[in-house]
């Protein structure tokens, strides 16, 4: 038997077709983040402050005040993961 190695997504009223691999990729990719963050959240308040991305998250430190478009002055794992799925 043949499967097909295509997903449908209905998401907002359209439909995507995906291939499985890419949310595979999603995944992994997001449980690096959550890996990631929670090794540099030093106070592990769930908040990741530019000084606590400094050195332990270089890509996150650099784009830090495109992720934190609100200017809280941290960033969330959502926050990353959203900046990653763009």
């Amino acid at each position: 038997m043949h499967f097909a190695k295509n997903i449908l997504i209905l998401t907002t009223g359209a439909l995507f077709v995906m291939p499985i691999a890419a949310l595979a990729d999603d995944a992994s990719r997001n449980k690096e983040i959550v890996d990631r963050f929670a090794k540099c959240d030093k106070n592990h308040d769930g908040k990741l402050t530019r000084d606590e991305a400094k050195g332990c998250m270089p890509r996150i430190y650099d784009h830090f005040s495109y992720i934190d478009s609100s200017n809280k002055g941290y960033v969330t794992v959502a926050e990353i993961e959203a900046a990653a799925s763009r």
